[in-house]
């Protein structure tokens, strides 16, 4: 039997409802200057008439209309720019999101649900409190400051984690970072089923690259078809992507692109897998010249027996073949011996 008191996560968002803010704000205006005037005349008939118990009664609910409720009503107002949302909840339930851009008017006992910040954001929140106190002191309203702090990023924004270290599939540790470009597209999973949906996907993009990165050797010389994280990048990123989707997805996050910034051998390595690279190199480059020289020797005889310039028995072509190798097949410019005798 299901427990009704199990905390569920939140999957779907919702549309809050909203009034259009300048209509309410003109008439909170209005209502404003009909209370003042109300309260003048008031004043101003105990100023004649003297004081009774109807008129101080009326008095103090004029009052109480004016200093608690016209400004509780304009805390309901709400200024959204693009890409930019409120996750809203009423005593403690999840009212729905509002999203920008416009000049909403909202149910004033509803507020903003912001993620837990992190011990910087923490010290930047409580510096624009202290701007915002000293803006109240000074007489000018702080509503917006403080709503602007609870506001949700909707736009396309990019994490840069710090370099790691990971062995790759061959066991050879490396060095790797990535960057990936994301958004927030559910709003109700990004405040409510996570602490902090930002350092979530730091931690979850560190835990993709490590399970990724170890399938993949670091490069594999000669062997053009084998994948390895350097000559199959664009895999290795869209391997990348999907498996830290797969992680985001109870986030509400989504995506877009993740790509590999830096990768290198590690530094205690570096050197050895240098020589490693240079010898590879040089026997690659050994065995073209080999298979060059094999053939431009065979073409010579053919050639020279093609056209009959000179009969050549066994021993004389190994002795022909072999000069012509060390010749093509030598590192240094050859210094030939010119034989003036006879052939024989």
């Amino acid at each position: 039997m299901e427990n009704p008191n199990e905390r569920k996560p939140h999957s779907e968002e919702k549309k809050a409802a909203a009034a259009n803010g300048m209509f309410m704000l003109l008439l909170n205006c209005l209502l404003t200057l009909l209370i003042i005037a109300r309260l003048a005349l008031r004043l101003r008939g105990f100023a004649r008439e003297g004081y009774s118990t109807e008129g101080l009664t009326a008095l103090v609910l004029l009052c109480i209309c004016l200093f608690v409720l016209m400004p509780f009503l304009f805390a309901g107002l709400r200024v959204l720019k693009p890409n930019e949302a409120y996750v809203l909840t009423l005593f403690g339930q999840y009212y729905g999101t509002l999203r920008g851009p416009g000049f909403f008017f909202v149910n004033p006992f509803t507020t903003a649900a912001t993620p837990a910040q992190t011990e910087k954001a923490q010290a930047a929140a409580a510096a624009a409190n202290q701007s915002s106190l000293a803006s109240v002191l000074s007489g000018s309203s702080a509503t917006q400051s403080a709503h602007k702090n609870k506001k949700l990023s909707l736009k396309t924004m990019t994490l840069s984690n710090d370099k790691q270290k990971i062995n790759d599939l061959q066991g050879n540790p490396i060095e790797i970072g990535i960057v990936v470009i994301w958004r927030v597209v559910n709003t109700a999973k990004a405040i409510f089923n996570v602490d902090n949906y930002s350092e979530f996907l730091s931690i979850q993009c560190d835990s993709a690259l490590r399970g990724i990165v170890r399938l993949y050797p670091y490069d594999v010389p000669g062997e053009e078809d084998e994948r390895s994280l350097r000559g199959s990048s664009q895999e290795v990123a869209d391997r990348l992507k999907e498996a830290i989707q797969e992680k985001v997805d109870a986030a509400g996050l989504e995506v877009l692109e993740a790509r590999i910034t830096h990768l290198a051998y590690a530094p205690e390595i570096a050197a050895a897998m240098l020589q490693r690279q240079q010898a590879a190199a040089i026997i690659d480059a050994r065995s073209a010249i080999v298979k060059g020289a094999v053939g431009m020797v065979e073409m010579a005889l053919a050639q020279l027996s093609e056209h009959d310039i000179v009969d050549l028995d066994n021993e004389r072509k190994a002795a022909m073949v072999s000069n012509l190798l060390v010749v093509l097949c030598g590192n240094k410019d050859p210094h030939p011996v010119v034989n003036s005798g006879s052939l024989y």
